[in-house]
């Protein structure tokens, strides 16, 4: 009788460690194809942004479109003046 129990005893503990690595094996095909679900759904909406985003933004400007008061123009003269001996060519 003590053998037959270690026999039930030995194939208890086998089942129980086989179905371990089943459950483990099953864990761990669900979290690959969940990642590689993720990874497509994330091109995707970086693609759709990028779609999105492609036709309707204007072009970027230096400066915005709002007037200026006269109290703002205090060094406008210097400011022509550098402007010219920097970036405009010199009469010869």
């Amino acid at each position: 009788m003590k053998i037959l129990k270690l026999i039930v005893l030995l194939i208890a503990i086998g089942l129980g460690a086989y179905i371990l690595l089943w459950l483990f094996g099953v864990i761990a095909s669900l979290l690959w194809y969940v990642f590689w679900i993720a990874l497509v759904a994330l091109g995707g909406f970086v693609g759709y942004k990028l779609f999105l985003s492609g036709g309707d933004e204007e072009t970027p400007k230096l400066e915005e479109k709002r007037p200026t008061a006269i109290g703002e123009m205090e060094n406008v003269d210097r400011a022509l003046e550098e402007y010219r001996e920097k970036y405009l060519p010199k009469d010869r």
